[in-house]
């Protein structure tokens, strides 16, 4: 039995999988890998069925986002299981399909996580495949958040990204694990809810996240595993889709997790932020989409915060930790614009 199953969710990406599937097929032995299709339109199944055979395929019947998308795939993989009489893995390892790996990339991981019980999830370091001496955006390596709901990470502070010179190389507690590959035991996965599917996409790792620490679980950044990411594949940068996802979810995620004697002051700062943040980005000469989907993302929080009222309570009412240490008390705001600390090292 394989203790690790590898599940790539996929919508019309086939392009993706033609590049990047391969290096994944090779290189993990130890783990089934999976791909969980999400309604795809394009040749993807075909391709999959034609080009790599040895690959488990599920599908779904319609792309229900990465959040939910999760979610249904790890309840149908379970069910095929069952109903086959195969062993469940102790292990899901959530991987986008635009990741490449190399050798033994899943050793580190595994043998942390399998020698330390009170870790819930993982990520390794996660590095450009377009730049490879570089980090990636998405994760880096390991991912916190400031006192007013900003996400920064080891080797990525907004939009500088560090290069990579082993800076970061020990294994360190963090607030959240990139969705681009992250590995989770699978029973952490279930009880904390999986992914809040009503996020369709953006923030659901770093919720999913937090949950699990507020749980006291922890979770890690493991660097002696690496992956390269290419990034932006589904939604790039400056696609008012994303920034409407980014700014809607981030504070649905702030309204769920944190402890009453912070959210209102919390709340009344990004009104103000993200106001000014929607207009700059008029004055910096992005479009006037990005604008719009600022202003619509806070529109749609304030109809829909009634909605997860009782999933507040819930986890305010069950948490081991109110405040995790990967919830800082810094603003990352002021220190990367003000005081021009521009690396996590710095900050």
């Amino acid at each position: 039995m394989k203790n690790i199953a590898i599940v790539i969710l996929n919508w019309n990406g086939a392009g993706m999988m033609r590049k990047y599937l391969s290096s994944v097929v090779a290189n993990s032995d130890k783990a089934e890998v999976v791909v969980a299709d999400n309604g795809s339109t394009d040749e993807s199944l075909e391709m999959l069925c034609k080009d790599f055979p040895q690959v488990r395929i599920i599908t779904l019947s319609k792309n229900w986002g990465f959040a939910d998308g999760y979610n249904k795939s790890f309840e149908k993989y379970e069910e095929e299981n069952k109903a086959r009489g195969i062993a469940l893995p102790d292990y899901y390892l959530l991987l986008n399909s635009d990741v490449r790996v190399g050798e033994g990339w899943l050793d580190a991981m595994q043998a942390y996580m399998d020698a330390h019980d009170e870790v819930a999830a993982c990520q390794p370091k996660l590095l450009s495949d377009v730049n490879p001496e570089n980090f990636e955006y998405a994760g880096a390596c390991g991912g916190f958040i400031d006192k007013y709901g900003y996400p920064y990470c080891r080797g990525r502070v907004f939009d500088t990204v560090e290069k990579d010179s082993g800076q970061y190389d020990d294994v360190a507690d963090i607030l959240w694990a990139t969705g681009a590959c992250l590995m989770v035991r699978r029973e952490d996965y279930w009880a904390v809810g999986g992914l809040d599917g009503r996020f369709f996409a953006h923030c659901e790792e770093i919720d999913f996240c937090w949950r699990l620490n507020m749980k006291g679980r922890k979770v890690v950044c493991v660097p002696q595993s690496v992956a390269y990411h290419y990034g932006g594949g589904t939604l790039p940068q400056g696609n008012p889709r994303k920034t409407y996802l980014n700014f809607r979810n981030n504070l649905t995620m702030l309204y769920k997790n944190l402890p009453s004697s912070r959210l209102r002051r919390v709340m009344f700062m990004r009104m103000l932020l993200d106001y000014v943040a929607a207009f700059q980005m008029l004055l910096i000469g992005r479009s006037l989409g990005d604008f719009k989907a600022v202003i619509k993302g806070r529109r749609d929080f304030r109809r829909w915060k009634k909605d997860f009222k009782k999933d507040r309570e819930q986890i305010q009412g069950a948490a081991n930790v109110k405040e995790p240490k990967g919830v800082t008390s810094l603003s990352v705001l002021w220190q990367y614009y003000v005081k021009g600390k521009k690396r996590y090292s710095d900050i």
